[in-house]
């Protein structure tokens, strides 16, 4: 309600927050080749406000999405390639 008081008798917390929140790349980057580094994926959720457990949760996704961007091997392309035949 106007007032800040629930029109059902539960009591609202002081500080709401999302025990379900599980950010994901997509949530940040609609394109994956947009991702640079963690320090940019932090850097946007601080700037839209998250913070507490939930910034936690964002910088632990981002640290994953950076870990298994290094992990993944180089692509290849034909221009980039050297027969030595």
């Amino acid at each position: 309600m106007e007032d800040g008081k629930c029109w059902i008798g539960i009591k609202i917390p002081r500080r709401m927050s999302c025990r379900e929140f599980a950010p994901g790349l997509n949530k940040f980057c609609s394109n994956p080749n947009d991702f640079v580094n963690t320090g940019q994926i932090v850097q946007m959720a601080t700037f839209f406000g998250i913070k507490g457990m939930e910034l936690k949760k964002v910088k632990l996704m981002a640290a994953r999405a950076e870990e298994t961007r290094l992990k993944a091997p180089a692509v290849q392309t034909d221009s980039l390639t050297f027969d030595r035949t």
